[in-house]
């Protein structure tokens, strides 16, 4: 029992740990929508709220040195949104030992007011408002560098009627930012934002559903006589067996979950290649085709053997739960695997740890209904070929798994038709074709309910790609606005820069990267971006022929690790370091460091420098 509270409190410490991994320890930010809804025309004034880390401070919007970076708020552009000043709060007037002089800060908690307008002709049910805050946190020996700090809040539109409670008015979401990670902050965002619900019910969903595979239904009744053996005849301590079994079980699938998102960043670069996107959607598919008997997944017996001998007492229960996923690894495992690529490729750890927690609980759920029921257990219906069938459900999902690590090497045309085709074979092959020998008519009615949720779901898919395709060439239908004149990288260009003494911007790119195709397509195309990029000398360096000398040179004399990757150059050619950015930035973002890159344009203490000769 010991050794069982001292795991306990260890799982309780790593929760907290990959919690933090997925939070900012140092400034979070929440934003407030007003309580009641805004009518078009009308105003409303948003609260965004600061949370700093207790040893830390932020310069407040005023600082009283001129090199300090004040704290600031910025909203992205939205059509029929006036967006006013944001009204800070007082200040501290301080002296720390961080500096020789007294500071205007802010500590604790800190609230910003901001009022927005919406026009009298703003139709739609809710404005959805993103934005940022800018700051720069110091401790009493040192500072972070500045942040930019996102955050998204939902405004009720038009709705006269009061909803009841006023939780469900308002989305604030906290999305910490870090120089190193946007990619995995943009995924948590989306989490929390359109699928907090959603995701964890189709991992605990999945999770219950894998209960019913031939490798892991059989042992329900097997474990549940066994937990009963130790009870002997103790309703409670049969409950407190399955209760610890469970438990074991979420241990193991969170701290897989959260390694996955940990270390999603060591793959998320290279999930930007064509030919690691392939292999991974090649990968999926032998383990779908895995689950249709074209060959056979087995653990080594001895590793079975060891593992699956259980030990007496509550001990031995929690080692049963921490490898029950090694046991029935044959039927579960390319399930986990698929779910695994996919934390990984969020690289939250907060995410991770959350759906692997609901999928454990998932699989876990049959034993604490059936220990509390301990006399049903005979009601539970026999194995048989139905429990082939479900494995087969498994199998086209990994199939679609698979398709999806190809979206970004295909149009969206061809991704959408393809994975409506895949869903459409799913649901006629699990509904009519497969051949299950089952008495009565529930698993009729049951694969009848299961083909068509696939039929719904190929329809659902086929129509969102056809919206998409149309929406395409509307766009491409619109007057053309200004575009950033680009010029390919080059050693002329970089001394035409010298000579004409205009600092350059370098986009490192390749054909295949999706966030590569979101900056042209919403960052580079903002008129604001384009004006200011007259004062560039704006450079593509294509980077799409990764195998090429020449392509790996420049990679290496850059230091690329991935793409896209942004850095803007002295006309020199020196390199303002702390400007370089990689992934996708918002032109909010980037409109920041252009004006930077001006301002540090004859400052070359801070930067470094790269011969380009």
């Amino acid at each position: 029992m010991k050794l069982i509270i001292k795991i306990y409190i260890v799982f309780l410490i790593f929760i907290s740990t990959a919690w933090a991994a997925g939070v900012d320890s140092v400034v979070g930010v929440r934003a407030f929508a007003p309580a009641d809804p805004v009518q078009a025309g009308g105003d409303a004034a948003l609260t965004i709220e600061l949370e700093i880390a207790r040893s830390y401070h932020i310069n407040s919007n005023s600082p009283l040195q001129d090199y300090l970076i004040p704290t600031s708020v910025e909203f992205d552009p939205l059509p029929g949104v006036t967006f006013d000043d944001a009204v800070f709060p007082e200040a501290d007037v301080k002296k720390l030992p961080v500096s020789d002089t007294p500071m205007s800060v802010y500590e604790r908690a800190v609230k910003i007011t901001a009022a927005i307008r919406l026009a009298e002709d703003f139709s739609q049910k809710e404005a959805i408002l993103h934005g940022r805050v800018r700051s720069q946190a110091c401790d009493r020996n040192s500072c972070l560098p500045p942040v930019w700090t996102p955050f998204s809040v939902v405004v009720p539109v038009g709705v006269t009627a009061r909803p009841p409670e006023t939780d469900l008015q308002t989305l604030a979401l906290t999305v910490n930012d870090s120089p190193a990670a946007s990619i995995s902050d943009a995924s948590e965002a989306d989490f929390y934002r359109r699928g907090l619900f959603l995701n964890f019910l189709l991992a605990f969903l999945g999770g219950l559903a894998l209960n019913l595979t031939p490798c892991v239904y059989p042992l329900i009744p097997i474990t549940l006589a066994w937990f009963g053996g130790q009870a002997r005849g103790d309703k409670a301590a049969l409950i407190a067996h399955a209760g610890v079994y469970v438990f074991g079980m979420a241990v193991t699938y969170s701290i897989l979950g959260v390694v996955a998102a940990l270390t999603g960043s060591l793959f998320g670069a290279a999930l930007q290649y064509p030919a690691v996107l392939s292999c991974i959607a090649l990968i999926m598919a032998l383990l779908a085709l895995g689950m249709f008997d074209v060959y056979e997944l087995r653990m080594p017996a001895f590793l079975t053997s060891r593992i699956g001998a259980p030990r007496a007492g509550l001990t031995g229960t929690l080692l049963m739960g921490l490898t029950v996923g090694i046991v029935a690894a044959p039927c579960i495992g390319p399930f986990v695997l698929g779910l695994l690529t996919y934390v990984g490729e969020s690289g939250s750890a907060l995410v991770g740890f959350s759906l692997f927690f609901a999928l454990a609980i998932g699989l876990g759920l049959p034993f604490l209904v059936l220990g509390f029921f301990s006399g049903n257990i005979h009601r539970l219906p026999r194995s048989g070929d139905w429990m082939v069938w479900v494995r087969k459900i498994f199998g086209f999902v990994l199939f679609c798994m698979a398709w999806y690590f190809m979206r970004s090497l295909l149009s969206t045309l061809t991704w959408s038709l393809g994975l409506t085709l895949l869903l459409m074979i799913g649901g006629i092959y699990l509904a009519w074709v497969a051949q299950v020998t089952v008495a009565g008519k529930t698993f009729t009615v049951f694969r009848n309910i299961v083909g068509g949720l696939f039929f719904a779901s190929a329809l659902y898919f086929a129509v969102t790609g056809v919206e998409m395709v149309l929406s395409e060439k509307t766009a491409a239908a619109e007057p053309v606005k200004e575009s950033i004149i680009w010029e390919n990288f080059s050693r002329e260009n970089l001394l035409k820069a010298r000579e004409e003494q205009r600092p350059v911007f370098i986009d490192f790119y390749a054909d295949w990267c999706a966030p590569c195709r979101e900056l042209d397509a919403k960052t580079y195309s903002n008129q604001e971006v384009v004006r200011l990029a007259r004062r560039f000398v704006m450079l593509k360096a294509d980077l799409t022929a990764g195998d090429d000398p020449a392509v790996r040179n420049l990679m290496e004399r850059y230091r690329i690790r991935g793409v896209p990757t942004l850095i803007f150059l002295r006309p020199d050619g020196g390199e303002m370091a702390s400007l370089r950015g990689t992934g996708f930035v918002t032109a909010g973002t980037f409109l920041d460091r252009m004006t930077r890159a001006l301002r540090a344009a004859d400052d070359p203490s801070q930067l470094t420098l790269f011969d380009f000769d």
